[in-house]
């Protein structure tokens, strides 16, 4: 026998055989899945967000353009309807995308209202306007998305088509004894779904700041009383009350806690716009988490992101509500600096549907430069490999809300969200500026140089708010140049 041909044939062999035991261990045995198995279920589907839609932009055309077009490429004219049967369409009848008068217009369904231009082939019902701005398209059949819902911040868009493979995708999934019931596929989310935003969170302004804060014209004290306030209040996490009872038990200052309320409020004005503007130079792995406080017995939301690599805070929000729009206007703060994303960028979030609903408004808004998937570490233990890598991450943000939630607690909850915007502002700039880290070998994390000429923590406050002001004269003069 050749012994190429018999080489030949055991080759076959061995790949039948490895073919056979890659079935098998597809099959019978579990290997380590880079996502839960329970996300597969189609009752996780709902909390799944799914991919931008195709969006087509409206366009007004010109039908005698269109006619001229339909000339030049078929070397004919294209004729005017034939009505048979004596039918007609009133007169005054027009195309709404390109104008083409009622002679170019089919009776689409047989005179029940709905007509077809023969010109640009677009479907209308008579007085219709085509004017809608953009139109939304399922990317897997291809086939309009129709408006379903509408929401406080948000529409719901929804592809309605049967046979969409998506829809069939996500069927197959379902039980059948659910099938069986009356509306028992309606517990699940099979359709594709797109989240249209109504408001623009990309328009609004970040450096929004409380209102009623007091000048920095002293007229019973001074600014050194002011940062042994801050000191005080922020570094040591004293209440407002316990602030106004160690200065007067330590200094013999008196002064009410109204009135320290008020200087935080004025150093928060001050100092805000210097540590949202410092340049952090960021690196590649951004991780983000939400924590709840309490407004007047009512919960809130802290939204925080952090720049792994520096452990600074770049981002953060206070909310009322857990919604996307928060989390896009943390997003926003943390991509200040950034004109595009790095190469090997990642964000790691948990499994709130919020952070990858902002991610596609960012890559929607930015298109490439902010094209980003979320990292989701679901869970408590790391029961896939995704929670195994990228757990160290999630645990750097757990820490950061337990650190916030220690100066909080404090404060018995907010009576009102300026005082949150505030306190939160006050005490990102002292952690990312003022605090010793372990991590850092009990250095700060961002070295300002000014601040290095303070010898006490008063002093560091009175420089801090110093180049606050200077943030705000050069953000002024920006303006001005642009204007």
């Amino acid at each position: 026998m050749d012994i190429i041909q018999y080489l030949l044939s055991f080759i076959q062999y061995q790949h039948q055989q490895i073919c056979w035991l890659l079935n098998f261990i597809c099959r019978y045995i579990p290997l380590k899945q880079w996502a839960f198995d329970d996300s597969h279920s189609p009752k996780y589907q709902k909390f799944k967000v799914d991919e931008l839609p195709v969006i087509k932009t409206f366009v007004k055309q010109d039908w005698q353009f269109l006619l001229e077009y339909y000339t030049w490429k078929y070397h004919k004219s294209l004729k005017p309807v034939q009505r048979r049967n004596g039918k007609s369409i009133p007169e005054d009848t027009i195309c709404p995308l390109c104008g083409a008068p009622h002679h170019f217009i089919y009776d689409n369904n047989g005179g029940n209202g709905q007509y077809q231009c023969k010109v640009c082939g677009q479907t209308f019902i008579s007085g219709e306007v085509a004017s809608a701005p953009v139109r939304f398209i399922c990317p897997h059949c291809g086939k309009t998305l129709v408006a379903k819902k509408d929401r406080k911040f948000f529409r719901i868009h929804k592809c309605v088509n049967p046979k969409c493979p998506y829809y069939l995708h996500n069927l197959k999934k379902v039980e059948k004894k659910d099938l069986k019931e009356d509306y028992g596929k309606n517990k699940y989310k099979l359709h594709y779904i797109y989240r249209e935003f109504t408001v623009d969170f990309f328009t609004m302004d970040l450096n929004s700041l409380p209102k009623n804060a007091s000048s920095l014209k002293f007229s019973k004290h001074n600014a050194h009383v002011m940062s042994l306030c801050l000191t005080l209040h922020i570094n040591l996490g004293l209440s407002l009350r316990k602030t106004s009872q160690a200065l007067k038990d330590l200094y013999n200052i008196s002064i009410s806690h109204q009135q320290i309320a008020n200087y935080c409020k004025t150093a928060a004005v001050c100092i805000k716009p210097f540590v949202d503007h410092y340049d952090y130079k960021t690196g590649d792995v951004f991780t983000a988490d939400e924590t709840y406080i309490k407004v007047r017995g009512i919960k809130a939301y802290i939204w925080f992101i952090m720049d792994a690599a520096s452990r600074s805070i770049i981002g953060y929000q206070v909310s009322d509500n857990r919604s996307v729009g928060p989390c896009i206007l943390a997003m926003r703060m943390a991509f200040r600096h950034l004109t595009e994303l790095p190469k090997k960028f990642k964000f790691i979030a948990d499994g709130y549907s919020a952070y990858p609903l902002a991610a596609m408004e960012f890559a929607k808004k930015f298109k490439d430069d902010f094209k980003f998937t979320i990292t989701q570490v679901i869970g408590l233990t790391n029961d896939d490999e995704v929670s195994k890598e990228f757990r160290p991450y999630k645990q750097m943000i757990e820490r950061l809300n337990r650190t916030y939630k220690v100066s909080y607690r404090t404060t018995n909850g907010f009576d009102n969200y300026e005082g949150a915007n505030y306190d939160l502002a006050l005490w990102v700039a002292y952690y990312n500026f003022l605090r010793p880290h372990k991590h850092n070998h009990y250095q700060v994390l961002n070295k300002a140089d000014m601040l290095n000429g303070a010898d006490n923590m008063p002093g560091k406050w009175q420089l801090l708010i110093f180049l606050g002001q200077q943030t705000i004269l050069n953000l002024q003069t920006e303006s001005s140049n642009c204007s």
